[in-house]
């Protein structure tokens, strides 16, 4: 039982270095692609894959701690999810005011890269057997991720074609709203997990 447990452990910590590390380059591309691409939805995404990188860094620390330490892990990973959304949110009112000149065919090149990269984290972390909170968490990040890159896509066509900024923005805006559904769902599963493991009475003495 204790030798099936710490493999279960290993794995999981091989799985979260790797999508950890993607997601460290893969946030360094969209960065230098949104800035040189003056893309909202493509910084968006950089942000977000970012915020990913850290949640995966504290679910590694959460690994063979406590179920209540793993519960707020992903607490703080829901709101960094919020934050991260209203910091979106700003940027495309910022764009929408300003204006901006976004390269189609550069958002459409970096989200097929992305989306590859986000759906091979994906399937990593599906793989897990019986993940707890915290690993449930991650996963609704890179699923957020892989919908998010479908989105750029579809905007990069649209600019390129129409030659407008409104698909960007419009990209970023979804992303947004993707990431605040993903973050209350996981504020949500982290607050009943936590209820229930103090709900539960301790063992009896013999």
């Amino acid at each position: 039982m204790i030798e099936a447990r710490n493999k279960t452990s290993e794995t999981e910590q091989r799985t979260l270095w790797i999508v950890l590390i993607l997601n460290v380059i893969i946030s360094a591309a969209f960065f230098f692609a949104g800035i040189t691409g003056d893309s909202s939805a493509l910084i968006a995404n950089g942000v977000d894959n970012l915020s990913d990188a850290l949640v995966y860094m504290l679910s590694l620390l959460a690994l063979g701690r406590g179920l209540i330490w793993k519960g707020r892990a992903a607490l703080f990973s829901g709101s960094m999810l919020l934050i991260f959304a209203v910091g979106i949110l700003f940027d495309v009112a910022r764009r929408y005011t300003y204006g901006s000149d976004p390269i189609g065919a550069t958002m459409m090149v970096m989200s097929a890269v992305a989306a590859v990269i986000n759906y091979v984290c994906l399937r990593l972390l599906q793989r897990l057997d019986e993940p707890d909170v915290a690993m449930r968490a991650a996963t609704t990040f890179s699923y957020n991720d892989f919908i998010s890159n479908g989105g750029i896509l579809i905007a990069g066509a649209l600019v390129w074609w129409l030659n407008a900024n409104w698909p960007d923005l419009l990209v970023g805006l979804a992303t947004a709203f993707i990431a605040i559904k993903g973050g209350v769902e996981i504020l949500k599963d982290a607050r009943s997990e936590i209820r229930g493991i103090k709900d539960t009475p301790p063992p009896k003495e013999y």
